[in-house]
Formats: C-alpha cells, structure tokens, sequence
C-alpha cells in the first residue's frame, strides 16, 4: 500500500446567490475531479450560495435555492462515488443559521461540520447571520426536499478510502489561538480541509499560507486550503481565491496567481510521511491522550483512496535542496555546525591540534575544511590542523597530487608518510599473500592508516578527526576499528550525495580561494577507497560504485527507509518514478537487495561509532538516533525485495 491521497481545491466562478449556476459549477468539477482521480474535492466556503450574500442569507428563498443546488450535487456525486466531495453551504436549524461544510460522497451528505469562530471585527460581522458550533442545540439539520435531516457536529471527523480520517474547519477557525484542526488532528485526523473566503489585502497571501504551513507541520498533518474568487461580490472588497497544499510543514502546491477563479488546484499527498511521524512523535502522542477525545467518528462509504503518487513531487536526491539558494543555504548551515561541533570539542579539551588523514577523496576534503575553519574561528594557526597523506598500493597520481597541493594551499602542517612498507611487513607478520587482494588486503591498509593517525595524535596533542560518511555508515562501508573509528566524526551524518554539493559551496568562501582549483579537481575525481593498485596508466582502479552501486540510489533508500520506515515496495516504487530515464527496474531492484543485507549485516560498526554532530534528521548515533540490534534478521526485508 503506497498510502498516497489525492487532493482536489477548486474555486468556481461563483455567481453571488445564484445557486442553481453555482450547483451547476460544482457538478463541472466533481466530473473533473473524477477524470483526475482524486479522492477529495474541496470546494470555498460557502461556494453553493457565494460568501457574501449578506443580509440574503435571511432569505427563504435562498434557502429553497440550496435545497434545490444540493439536490442536483446529490445526483451527480451517484456518477462519480470514487469522489468525496466538502462543499460550503448556509444551513438552518431552529432560530439559528450555521457556516457550514457538507461532506458528500456516492449521492449522500455524510454529516455537516460547522463553523466554531465567526468573525465580528473589521471587515466581517458574521455574527450578524451565522452561530458557533460551539452553540449547536441540535445533532441534525433538516436540508429540507428529498435529502432531509443530516447529522450535524461540533467536532466531526470523516473515514474515507481504507480508514484515513479527515477533519474539517472553516475559514476563521485557522486564525485562532486554538484552531479546532489541533483538537481534529489529535483526535486521529490525518487530513485538514479549510473551507475559506479570506479577502486579499497586502501581505494577507503569504500570512494564510504561513499559518496553513505553520499548522500542518505542528499536527504532523496534510492541510489543504481553498478561498473564494475575484467572483465574490467586490462591494468593499476583493477575494483572491488562494489555494495550497500543505503536509508536514512544506508547502506541496499552491496558485502563484494574485487573484484568481475557475480552477482546480490537484495534489498528491503522502499519508505515510504523516503516519510515520505521529508513530515516532512520542510529545504528539502524549498530546493526544490528554486533548484528543469527543471527536464524532463518521464512515463517508467512500471507496479505496486511488491516488498512485505520480502528482508527489520526488527528489532523485532526498538529501539535497534542488534550488540554488536553497542548497547553498543548506550547505552553509550543515557546515557551520560541523565547525561548531569541532570548535566545541577543541575548545574542551583546551589547545589540541586536529590531525586528519588526508586521501584527496571528498569525505577527508571535508573534514579537513571544517578542521580549518574551526581552527581559524578559535583564532589559532591553519597550523594546528596536521594533516596527513599516507599513500600505499592504491594511492592514484591524481588522489596524492590533490591532497598535497589542498594542504599547501591550506596551509596547515603537512606531512606525508608511506605505509606501503609497514603494510608489507604486517602481511609478512600474519602470513598474507600481497597477490590475494582480498578484504584482509584491503583493511589492513585501513587500520594501518587509522593506528597512525591515532599515534600521531597523541604525539602532538591532538585528536583524530573522523573523515567517515552517513552513506558508507548505512552501508558498513568502512572498516572495523579502520576508518570507522575516530576521536570526533565531522561528517557522520552528512550523506555522499551532500557531501559533493557542501565542497562546492564552501569552494566558494573567499578564505577558501587559494584551494578553489584542487578542490575542483577532487569534486570531478571518481569515488574511490583507493586499496587496490592503480591501473597501467597510474590511474584509479577500483571504483566505490561499481562495487556498492551508486550513492544517489543507496541515498535514496536510506533516506526513506529511516526517516519513514517505508517498506522495500513504497521505497521502490519511488525510486522507479525517481531515477525514471536513469535506472532500470532491474537494476533499481538489484541495488536495493545489496542495500538491505548490508543495511543489516553492517549494523555493529553503527553500535560503537564515535561522537559525531547530527545535522539532519536521519543520524546513525547509537547514543540518540537509531538503536538497532547487530544479529537483526533481514529475512522480511528481502524477501519483500525480491519480489519487485
């Protein structure tokens, strides 16, 4: 189950008090929305009559008209039963008029949710017509003609498709210390629809977007938002007919239009985002047994949600923002927090150098310019960071040419020491053959590189900075007590796929400028561990993805199966829509299997990795983060795996 919802605003052309037109406009819609498959179609607060009918709304006769309207929505909402549509409407009962929403789905209104704050200030004086829900006396409303009395709550909520619960509130309701879609929310609504008719005025636009975005990510919610049109009556004022989607705190769509009618805004939804968060919120729970009661429960009939995310929009790259501005915003905070982590640990321990191993690969690039900031920010010498080369029998012309002229340029304390010799000794010591190039060929060149590093800096006073990525973590791609272990990990939660975009930026720097051209040439080198010999040409051999596959899929599946807990399926039919033109199916399939066995058989590096700073919302910190057993079973994972 993909757990997609399919959302429909749409802002008719409303003609003020002609409901038969309006009714009409609406049957247009439903008949569209059904074309596109949507589950929900959210229509403007009182879109059946037009909001600003005013002292009309004391008109009998206008409510004959809605009787009538209603009863034409009826008959088409029987053609099109996969759509649950919430249209605004007036309705009576006794002495009292309410602002209502009705939920219709298969040629029935399921229930009516009323308006709880009405707006008597300004502009508006709504309370000149309508009561609060607050003041409901009665639990059904008599909608008169062949539809008769409908069930009617303060606080409603409406099960749709396969038990999604979806709450409703109404214009003003979202502007309020305490907007009826908190209690909505904690009572199990995953979806909040907001009938409106907000006038424009300057500024007004992006404050109701703000509070939308503001709400969904406090409730861990979808909130979708619909306003009447230019349409509306003009008398004092103008309507703008804003629409937007918003779910868990980011805005999905919205219109770009100042002033806008005769449209329907369509957007896919993730409920498994807002599931998996509530399930991982433990302050939402909590919240949720204190306030989320009294909620009436109501079952639309509608049928299974048929949304399948293909208006989601998806990122190949999960990890990066895909606009500039908004990238380098991102790179340039993850980078000062990695300073300031370092600067913190430095400052702590009072005086210590900081020694990275540099490869002239990315991850000890970047380690190695947040060693020099945070030095350069604690007002001492580039000095103070040593930096140290130690070529073997994979080290590539490339690679060592990189990393000498980055620390020139750099100008910390730099040294170079071979390890090639004591390398070979050791192999001479356990009895390895140097002509098996197997793991033990590999790692021991590793931990050779990691026992010096360590030796080093205790020599100068110093600390090993980690160099190790979140990618190469999730995959255990790193060896034991090698370059898994450090004093402090820079980069530990930074995935590869980041880490490219985070050296370009800082590339940028004007105190990086002397090392602009290497850093360059170390972005355009292939990603590679370097513990195998060079080819003929003294050029890199091994390649880390033809081994592991490529980073952009790993990252990919490592963002949604720890940040969500998706399951190999979801996961898969998002990468296939992602890396659509790129990856095969196949291949796609083929990555993921190697991604979970490593995923699970890798997890006792993860148990004892070193302090690191948590940058983003997927860490690897066996003291915060993810808490994982290391014999775990895989068996469920690959299976589902092997069936896509």
């Amino acid at each position: 189950m993909l757990d997609f919802i399919r959302i429909a605003c749409a802002v008719p052309e409303v003609r003020v008090a002609d409901v038969a037109k309006n009714a009409r406009d609406i049957c247009a819609y439903l008949e569209k929305a059904d074309a596109r498959e949507a589950d929900i179609l959210l229509f403007p607060e009182m879109a059946l009559t037009g909001y600003t009918c005013q002292d009309l709304f004391y008109q009998d006769t206008l409510f004959q008209g809605v009787t009538q309207g209603l009863e034409r929505i009826l008959a088409c909402s029987r053609e099109h039963p996969a759509v649950t549509a919430v249209v605004g409407l007036p309705v009576r009962i006794g002495g009292q008029m309410f602002n209502c929403a009705a939920v219709i789905s298969s040629g029935a209104v399921r229930g009516l949710a009323a308006k709880t704050y009405i707006p008597n200030y300004n502009e508006f004086y709504e309370k000149r017509w309508f009561s609060s829900a607050a003041d409901l006396k009665a639990d059904a409303a008599d909608l008169g003609g062949t539809i008769g009395q409908v069930p009617i709550w303060q606080k409603p909520l409406f099960r749709i498709g396969d038990g999604t619960l979806v709450g409703i509130e109404i214009c003003e309701d979202l502007w309020t210390p305490l907007p009826p879609s908190t209690m909505l929310a904690l009572a199990g609504a995953e979806v909040i629809l907001n009938l409106s008719a907000s006038n424009e005025a300057i500024g007004k636009r992006a404050y109701r977007r703000d509070l939308g975005k503001h709400q969904s990510a406090a409730l861990n919610c979808v909130y979708a938002y619909c306003s009447a049109g230019w349409t509306e009556s003009t008398q004092d004022l103008v309507f703008s007919g804003q629409s937007f989607v918003a779910e868990n705190g980011v805005v999905l769509q919205q219109t770009l239009e100042p002033i806008a009618t005769d449209y329907m805004l369509v957007q896919d939804c993730d409920l498994g985002k807002i599931r998996a968060d509530r399930r991982k919120n433990k302050s939402y729970q909590d919240a949720a047994v204190r306030y989320g009661t009294g909620a009436a429960v109501v079952d639309t009939g509608a049928s299974p949600l048929r949304s399948d995310g293909s208006l989601y929009p998806m990122q190949k790259l999960p990890f990066v923002p895909a606009g500039k501005a908004d990238r380098n915003q991102r790179c340039m905070e993850i980078f000062h927090m990695q300073v300031a982590g370092l600067k913190q640990r430095l400052s702590v321990i009072g005086g210590a150098a900081a020694v990275v191993g540099i490869s002239g690969g990315l991850d000890s690039t970047l380690a190695l310019l947040v060693a020099v900031e945070a030095m350069r920010q604690l007002g001492r010498p580039a000095a103070d960071v040593h930096g140290i080369t130690m070529p073997c029998f994979g080290t590539s012309d490339r690679t060592y040419r990189n990393a000498w002229e980055l620390m020139q340029t750099l100008g910390i304390t730099s040294r170079e020491i071979n390890i090639r010799e004591a390398v070979s000794l050791h192999f001479r010591d356990i009895g390895h053959d140097p002509q098996v190039r197997n793991g033990t060929y590999e790692n021991a060149q590793a931990r050779e590189r990691t026992q010096i590093l360590m030796d080093y800096a205790g020599m100068v006073g110093g600390i090993v900075v980690g160099t190790g990525d979140l990618s190469e973590l999730a995959l255990g791609w790193c060896t034991y007590n090698g370059d898994h272990m450090s004093m402090y990990g820079v980069n530990a939660s930074i995935p590869k796929t980041l880490i490219r975009w985070m050296i370009q930026e800082i590339s940028e720097i004007p105190a990086f400028a002397p090392s602009a051209a290497v850093l360059q040439d170390i972005l355009d080198t292939p990603i590679s561990p370097e513990l195998l010999p060079p080819d003929a040409q003294g050029k890199i051999a091994q390649h880390t993805e033809d081994l592991v596959g490529p980073y952009a899929l790993h990252d990919f599946f490592l963002y949604y199966a720890l940040r969500y807990g998706f399951a190999p399926k979801k996961i898969f039919a998002l990468a296939c829509r992602a890396f659509s033109g790129e990856f095969s199916r196949e291949t796609i399939g083929k990555w993921m299997k190697v991604f979970y066995r490593r995923f699970f058989t890798q997890q006792f590096k993860r148990s004892c990795m070193p302090d690191g700073v948590k940058v983003g919302s997927v860490s690897f910190s066996p003291r915060g983060d993810w808490r994982m057993p290391s014999d775990a079973s895989f068996r469920l994972w690959m299976e589902e795996a092997e069936t896509l």
